[in-house]
């Protein structure tokens, strides 16, 4: 019987953990059992007096300040201290970037999936709807990715529909001649010109995702949004930004780029601006762009700016026709149409008008980016996942039922209808997730996990749909040619997961690591406590923190409120 009591009460501590009872009722229902243990005659009482002497031996350090301080927190804290690396700026601004919306209450375990129930629905605008039923379907119509593939571009008539349209002007608000549009509606917008032409959404959605568009909304001074803006919204600047580099690839703070801050001549004139050397690749829309977004480390030697000599990574807006600027050679990623390619500059001169932001932002740039690349994540590239797994879903059920082998349909045999199952169900789930996380962004997130979580699922399921498509359709899906509406699919399916984030560096470095670091609500500040100067301080905050992870689910605060 003995065996049994100590069985009991190692399953309710265990219970008591499970539900995160606060300490002293999980320390009281204790002291309760031990004292109904102690009345049973069948218990030994060395047992029972050595489990009060455990008890005792824990409650009294968690009970008294002093002491928990003392033998618990601050030793604790010391060598949390020590195995913590330090957090770099870039670091820091890296993991703080964006907002925790619903990725918070996934992160806490115990999802409150009323919240998420009470999120308004995301719907269409009349005027959206109308361009997702008119212009959308009519530059579908104006091409095909046999026609594209074949001339490498897009025919000259889709550029000019595209620009007179204000396809490139789907996020810019109406004040500046762009669309205004919600991000649900650029989602709808670029997953359906992606069940047309890979090639096509591309073009679109890049000057609508990581791009000048989006960095002046956010950053530029008025002067900058009243000049570019408009432009770009018409048609008459074809944006690009440059970030990655033959060294800094998903490490994008690995740059070997600089501007270094002196004097030089600009329209005739001697002024205060950036010297800049850069080289990139990769750039889709760099061999056709007019505007060049440009991320590079500033540095100021000279100390003209009254700081210090490295001020960190800056954004700036430069022409293509600039002299000094180099538009290298077309890349041919996998046989894509899209435009991408390489450029670089050696000493181009620029004023310091040409920073994002103004000289206020110089060395800002990391942070810039990073809050942009959890909008940019949130729309395009699910769109595009989407787009595949609903393409597979639409031709693959299709052709299973109207392609026959052995005198029955394709659709009759287990063996297609397995991959017809995961095509689909992969298609109705991951439309739910691209429609949810637009949402979070209409709402006004910044949903930096959440977009990582969703690049990496739609993008990697993408895939997976293709491939299951390929497998159903043989070689009516390998030869290529006009009536071919899967192989380009599948040629082009590692883009996706390689670009704005490659899948193996958003599942491990922001799914887990800044997902785990941002959206428990305690973790973040107890390695800000690390860098505190004041050790007491900080040790005495630490162990505040400690209190609150140990309170009761109610007690603490919801995931949510660590949103930056």
């Amino acid at each position: 019987m003995a065996l049994i009591w100590l069985l009991v009460l190692l399953l309710g501590i265990a219970v008591i953990a499970h539900l995160r009872l606060s300490l002293i009722p999980a320390l009281a229902l204790v002291a309760v059992y031990l004292l109904a243990m102690g009345a049973a005659e069948d218990v030994p009482g060395w047992l029972v007096g050595l489990l009060w002497l455990v008890l005792i031996v824990t409650a009294v350090p968690l009970l008294v300040g002093d002491l928990r301080r003392k033998y618990i927190s601050e030793p604790m804290f010391d060598w949390f201290k020590k195995v913590l690396p330090p957090i770099s700026d870039t670091e820091r601004d890296a993991i703080e970037a964006g907002t925790v919306w619903w990725d918070g209450e996934l992160f806490s375990g115990r999802p409150d999936w009323n919240t998420l129930l009470a999120y308004p629905p995301a719907r269409l605008s009349e005027e959206e709807q109308a361009f997702l039923d008119g212009p959308t379907e009519t530059l579908c119509a104006m091409v095909s990715e046999w026609d594209i593939a074949q001339r490498m571009d897009l025919p000259p008539a889709a550029w000019e529909y595209i620009k007179e349209q204000g396809f490139f002007a789907l996020i810019i608000p109406k004040e500046y001649g762009g669309k205004g549009f919600s991000a649900y509606a650029h989602s709808q917008i670029v997953m359906k010109l992606a069940t047309r032409s890979g090639g096509l959404a591309s073009t679109v959605m890049v000057p609508n995702s990581l791009g000048p568009a989006e960095l002046l909304l956010h950053y530029g001074t008025e002067e900058q949004r009243n000049h570019y803006l408009p432009r770009l919204a018409n048609g008459s600047e074809i944006p690009c930004f440059a970030l990655t580099g033959p060294y800094a690839g998903s490490d994008a703070g690995a740059m070997t780029d600089t501007g270094v801050i002196c004097r030089g001549q600009w329209q005739g004139e001697e002024v205060l601006g950036l010297r800049l050397n850069w080289e990139k690749r990769y750039i889709t829309l760099g061999p056709v762009a007019t505007l060049l977004g440009l991320a590079f480390k500033t540095y100021d030697p000279e100390g003209l700016l009254g700081g210090d000599e490295e001020l960190g990574i800056s954004l700036a807006l430069i022409a293509t026709d600039t002299p000094g600027v180099e538009i290298g050679r077309r890349h041919v990623p996998l046989g894509a149409a899209f435009m991408n390619g390489p450029n670089w500059g050696k000493d181009v001169f620029v004023p310091l008008e040409a920073v994002i932001g103004g000289r206020d932002m110089i060395g800002k740039g990391w942070m810039m980016l990073m809050n942009c690349l959890s909008v940019g994540r949130s729309i395009s590239l699910p769109a595009t996942g989407t787009s595949a797994a609903k393409l597979c879903s639409y031709t693959s059920g299709r052709y299973a039922a109207i392609r026959e082998q052995f005198n029955v349909p394709l659709a009759a045999f287990e063996g297609i209808q397995e991959p017809l199952a995961r095509i689909g169900g992969n298609a109705w789930l991951m439309d739910a997730a691209r429609t949810l996380t637009a949402n979070a962004v209409d709402l006004g997130q910044k949903p930096s996990v959440l977009s990582a979580i969703l690049k990496y699922h739609l993008t990697e399921r993408g895939r997976e749909c293709i491939r299951d498509a390929m497998d159903i359709h043989g070689g009516k899906g390998i030869i290529l040619g006009p009536n071919n509406y899967l192989g380009r699919l599948w040629q082009s399916a590692p883009i996706s997961i390689t670009v704005e984030g490659a899948n193996i560096l958003s599942r491990n470095l922001m799914i887990f690591g800044q997902g785990a670091i941002r959206c428990h609500p305690y973790v973040l500040k107890e390695m800000a406590l690390i860098g505190e100067s004041d050790r007491e301080h900080a040790a005495d905050s630490s162990t505040s923190c400690s209190c609150s992870m140990s309170a009761s689910p109610s007690a603490m605060p919801p995931a949510r409120s660590c949103s930056g």
